[in-house]
């Protein structure tokens, strides 16, 4: 209504039809663009990057076997990323031979496109790690070496590339790359964390850079930044494999950072630390883990966003690479006893104090919907249905995923009613919806 209205006004100042008719043609364009660059974004761990998927009216038990499967999809590569729906498509990245691949799937099976878009990590654990970002037409996403590239969601065709790690000098850590792009209004935000930038912002229309950071002494880490609110406004928190950093999104300037990365632990590593794990953030504590009995840490930010200090340190939630939650008061999360091993455990968020300590098969990825847990083993592939709970670790319903191959590294993505989950070169889809 308020379209027609608007076409109508323009009509009136018109001094001829043709007159008209070219305005409403710029009317048209001009909302088309004003939607295209305000697009819903589909990304890893949710609309947020927190690990809440604002899903509802979903099963609160599973049936024996687990929720209905929907679909099966063999052939998208191996990797560890996160499949990605708008709810008209589904995308996986994967790594074929020495590439990494995009594929795009409708909900009937069958594949529309499948497309390289850059070069794959091919030295230890040489999988695929970067989950696609999506808003509207255009996907982003980073290569294993650090390419970013923006496709066109239908058709698959490449927009534009960046090499940003070779064009920024980023050092690698042992694993290469394994970021998920930001979407900042008209930003898409990579973070090289090298001596040239520290983060880096591109036009997402076009792929020129609009600014970047200032640089860092340290090397790239496996986090991926994300958005959040301080005093009403967005920043930037993302790290390098030592530092923990705040940076306004409207210029690229850092305005404070925390020295994570401990070198009197850490001695065999020099520039920094194996950090995958996205800051947990709540009102002006952050929480910071990365596994490897290192300890974790909660800190808080002052008020004008210039210095982060420590609070507590707790040495039992060291979450390797599998996402921490808060809600409630309470930071949920598994933690790290060795490569293959770990237990759940809850904390509370403002002492630290451990509520719960427990086993079930082992360590693995943790998502929120509608008032449960979603919990995905990394080793077994037992995937679980948990009810949050402070007093204990409580299973309500679980199932195995039997197919594929490697680790079950990847973070469950939950949207409209159904569970997309990966391993290895096959993607699964479940139905979680409540008749």
């Amino acid at each position: 209504m308020q379209f027609y209205y608007l076409m109508v006004s323009f009509s009136m100042f018109a001094s001829s039809k043709k007159d008209a008719m070219k305005k409403l043609w710029l009317i048209i364009f001009f909302v088309v663009l004003v939607s295209e660059t305000s697009a819903q974004i589909y990304q890893f761990r949710g609309p947020d990057r927190d690990g809440k998927f604002p899903e509802s009216n979903l099963l609160k038990e599973w049936p024996e076997g687990g929720p209905e499967l929907l679909l099966e999809f063999e052939g998208i590569g191996d990797g560890w990323s996160s499949v990605i729906s708008d709810g008209k498509r589904i995308y996986a990245s994967g790594k074929a031979g020495e590439m990494d691949q995009l594929t795009c799937i409708d909900f009937e099976g069958d594949q529309l496109w499948q497309v390289e878009y850059g070069e794959g990590w091919n030295q230890s654990y040489p999988n695929t790690r970067g989950t696609p970002t999506v808003e509207g037409n255009r996907i982003y996403i980073i290569s294993g070496v650090g390419e970013l590239v923006c496709l066109n969601a239908e058709t698959g065709d490449i927009n534009w590339k960046i090499n940003v790690d070779e064009d920024y000098q980023a050092e690698w850590h042992t694993w290469g790359v394994a970021e998920s792009p930001l979407i900042v209004d008209n930003k898409v935000i990579c973070s090289p964390a090298s001596a040239l930038a520290t983060f880096v912002a591109f036009d997402k229309m076009n792929g020129e850079e609009i600014w970047k950071s200032a640089g860092t002494d340290g090397q790239r880490s496996y986090v991926s930044p994300i958005l959040q609110k301080f005093n009403g406004k967005d920043y930037i928190l993302g790290a390098s494999a030592s530092d923990l950093f705040i940076v306004d999104p409207e210029n690229g300037a850092i305005l404070s950072s925390y020295k994570y990365f401990d070198s009197t632990q850490w001695k065999w590593q020099p520039k920094g630390m194996i950090w995958a794990n996205s800051p947990v953030v709540k009102d002006n504590m952050i929480f910071v883990c990365i596994g490897y009995n290192y300890p974790a840490k909660m800190l808080k930010v002052s008020d004008d966003l210039s210095t982060i200090t420590e609070v507590y340190t707790n040495e039992v939630l060291d979450n390797h690479h599998h996402g921490v939650i808060e809600l409630d008061g309470y930071l949920y999360g598994s933690y790290w006893i060795h490569n293959n091993k770990g237990a759940w455990t809850c904390l509370n968020w403002e002492t630290g104090e451990v509520m719960y300590d427990e086993e079930w098969n082992s360590k693995g990825q943790l998502v929120y919907a509608d008032g449960l847990f979603y919990v995905y083993i990394e080793k077994s592939g037992h995937v679980g249905l948990v009810q949050p709970d402070p007093t204990g670790f409580k299973v309500i319903s679980s199932f195995e995923i039997e197919k594929g191959r490697g680790p079950h590294w990847s973070h469950p993505y939950l949207f409209d009613g159904k569970m997309f989950l990966r391993h290895g070169d096959v993607l699964m889809v479940y139905s979680l919806q409540s008749s």
